[in-house]
């Protein structure tokens, strides 16, 4: 599957190419191009301390490691090193435009030498009371070792000297605050304008007063950053509880490997080598050394304020009732009538904080059980699933402690739980679970309702208001007893349990997607209509890539909707032909998992957490779940067609991967998320009257 496979990596790289395109394109609200910026900043500093720090650490086994990653990790690593430079290249020419855009409006980004009088006397006032006592300069020409950098701070490395003597030099290091509500300063405004200045820059104004006792005239100070490997090493200690060790394991993670050290290309040689050679793991950084710009850390600027109109930013989308909760009492009673299906963030969230909220008042209510990945730090979530153990319910938590970068927050809430009396159960090292699940017993006299929430998103309530999920709420007892199965899995060792309806990683998954195209394979060799509809964050296990090429090859109609990761190769003939790839990035994150397979007319609908990775098919506890409701098939149908239609915010997926538009050729401009809002608030609205006769559909214009 080589030659048929891209690298994944490098498919990353691209998905993150489109949010520079974000950045760039101008009907984007100038404020949201900027956090777009953060967003991309933000995501290539996990690639490094993920992706980057994993094939670093294969380079190592040699020719090994070709099967493992498809590829000569040296290679691969090379590439995304050339990648990465071109694309902070146009990262570093969109921000000096979105500067000038700033001006146009009267917003100015001022750095310390474009102060006047009384911007100065602001800043050094602001300085005094608010920066310099968060601020512990290292003298690093008087320590004998480099100080450890931290993998999530950045650092000024400031050189010194006086004009008498330039050439004797005295060199700090300081580390900007990382406590302060913002690392933007707002100065007051003057004359109509608008100031702001990057915490950095109030640091580098204030200089002379940090370092006054040397009575230096001179100074340079560069803003420097090391990215280390963030993948945990988690010992066998059969004697330690997996808790204890997954806290050892985070302690270690502050010392791992360099894999990346972004530096200020503007920097002195002499500077630079001078900080390399002082790094006590300067033999790591080789290959690692990276120029940028004069700020790092831009995923700050996902937080970048807004001191001018409203234009400025996104219009507000508040998400929408559900027509079907609007008004309703108990939330049990309306699930028991039919299956309810959430959309995110086009719909609220806070139906399943009050889903869990009445399970724990219900004196009914025997038992809550809820399999968490990621919360909100603030967890509404948590609070009730505490409050429902508090009224003497029997609740089980599955917490995921591997959820890479909130191990430590789910340790925490781990600990509190269990102060709680919640029964918290973690799942074995290298194997986790992901499956976003909700099971509540209820018991009437001797009749036990089970009600389930199956989700495609995190039971968080903040991404859920960025993120399209999906959240299917039932008391069918065909998908209720099954998802029964999965926490008894949970709980007794991963056992095996017989699926019927529910696709389950690690179990039958796999299996049931390869029957699933293999019917639509025979379907087309019956003459039957023949297709498969896919929507998903990545696309990158090599078995399944090769079972569609099998379907292409065979006449079966694919559509693939992929956000990010993506291996397959469309478009080829012999081979690849018949399936369409397509990704989209927009306000909000597409995150829901849809796979929908024609079956001979009688089309089979799933939502599902799992990504078609090896990761999630093999290693980790994903569900998908069957929608059998056909209002419900309905709309998930329309939910994926109004993304098909989207010719504005849509990128084709080609062998390329050189992220072109996707243009339909009509005058129509249609984005799918807009579009998407409108027809969930449609929803909301009186079924009108029939009309005495049918009148003939007009296009009409979506306004983008």
């Amino acid at each position: 599957m080589k030659e048929k496979v891209k690298n994944k990596e490098l498919s990353w790289l691209s998905f993150n190419g489109r949010l520079l395109q974000e950045a760039n394109d101008p009907s984007v609200p100038l404020v949201e191009r900027f956090k777009f910026l953060g967003i991309f900043s933000s995501n290539l500093d996990e690639f490094f301390r993920v992706r980057v720090a994993i094939l670093r650490r294969l380079k190592k086994l040699g020719k090994k490691a070709i099967k493992v990653v498809g590829g000569d990790p040296k290679e691969i690593l090379q590439t995304i090193y050339e990648t990465v430079l071109a694309q902070q290249a146009e990262f570093d020419k969109i921000y000096q435009e979105l500067l000038k855009l700033l001006a146009t409006k009267n917003i100015f980004i001022l750095d310390e030498n474009g102060l006047d009088a009384a911007q100065q006397t602001y800043v050094r006032n602001f300085f005094r009371q608010k920066i310099r006592p968060l601020l512990i300069p290292l003298m690093i020409d008087q320590i004998e070792d480099f100080p450890d950098l931290k993998d999530h701070s950045i650092y000024l490395a400031i050189r010194m000297s006086k004009s008498s003597d330039a050439t004797r030099y005295k060199y700090a290091l300081i580390e900007v605050p990382t406590n302060l509500t913002s690392r933007f300063v707002i100065l007051p405004e003057s004359n109509g304008k608008k100031f702001i200045m990057l915490l950095d820059d109030v640091i580098r104004f204030s200089l002379k007063n940090i370092f006054s006792i040397f009575q230096f005239d001179q100074f340079e100070a560069y803003t420097i950053k090391l990215t280390r490997d963030a993948e945990l090493d988690l010992d066998d200690d059969i004697s330690e509880s997996f808790l204890r060790k997954m806290s050892k394991g985070l302690a270690q993670r502050k010392k791992g490997n360099p894999v990346r050290f972004i530096y200020d290309q503007a920097i002195p040689e002499d500077f630079l080598k001078y900080l390399t050679t002082r790094l006590r793991e300067q033999k790591k950084l080789e290959d690692n050394l990276i120029p940028g710009g004069r700020y790092h850390n831009f995923k700050d600027f996902i937080q970048f304020p807004n001191l001018g109109s409203p234009a400025l930013v996104y219009k507000a989308a508040p998400p929408l009732p559900h027509p079907l909760l609007v008004g309703s009492a108990s939330i049990f009673e309306k699930i028991r009538e039919q299956d309810i299906l959430l959309h995110y963030p086009y719909q609220t969230f806070n139906y399943i904080i009050d889903f869990l909220r009445e399970a724990a008042i219900d004196p009914h209510v025997v038992s809550i059980k809820v399999t968490l990945y990621r919360v909100a730090r603030d967890s509404n979530v948590i609070n009730a699933l505490i409050n429902a153990s508090r009224n003497g319910k029997h609740v089980t938590v599955m917490m995921e402690l591997q959820a890479r970068f909130d191990e430590e927050a789910n340790i925490h809430w781990s600990r509190r739980l269990q102060e709680e009396g919640v029964h918290v159960i973690h799942s074995s090292p290298g194997f986790k679970v992901h499956s976003k699940l909700i099971l509540v017993k209820r018991k009437v006299r001797k009749k036990v309702t089970l009600y389930a929430n199956i989700g495609t998103g995190n039971l968080h309530e903040s991404t859920a208001k960025l993120y399209s999920d999906h959240a299917l709420l039932t008391a069918d007892p065909r998908l209720t007893n099954e998802v029964r199965k999965v926490f008894e899995s949970l709980e007794n060792n991963f056992n095996r349990y017989v699926y019927r309806h529910l696709l389950v990683s690690p179990f039958n998954m796999r299996q049931k997607l390869n029957k699933l195209i293999d019917t639509e394979i025979k379907n087309v060799g019956k003459g039957n209509p023949a297709y498969i509809f896919v929507k998903l964050n990545n696309l990158t296990d090599p078995k399944i890539i090769g079972k569609l090429y099998e379907a292409s090859q065979a006449g079966v109609e694919i559509r693939l909707m992929v956000r990010g990761m993506f291996s397959l190769i469309p478009g080829i003939k012999g081979m690849s032909e018949n399936i369409n790839a397509t990704g989209t990035i927009d306000r909000f994150l597409e995150h829901t998992r849809i796979f929908v397979f024609c079956h001979s007319g009688n089309e089979k609908y799933y939502l599902s957490s799992a990504d078609w990775m090896p990761r999630n098919l093999d290693r980790r506890i994903e569900v998908a779940a069957p929608i059998y409701d056909k209002t419900l098939q309905k709309e998930i149908k329309d939910f994926l067609n109004i993304h098909w239609r989207d010719n504005v915010k849509t990128r084709l997926l080609n062998k390329r991967l050189d992220n072109q538009y996707f243009r339909n050729g009509k005058d129509i401009r249609v984005r799918a998320q807009t579009l998407l809002y409108r027809y969930f608030q449609d929803k909301l609205k009186p079924a009108p009257e029939a009309p005495a006769e049918k009148v003939p559909e007009e296009k009409t214009e979506v306004i983008v």
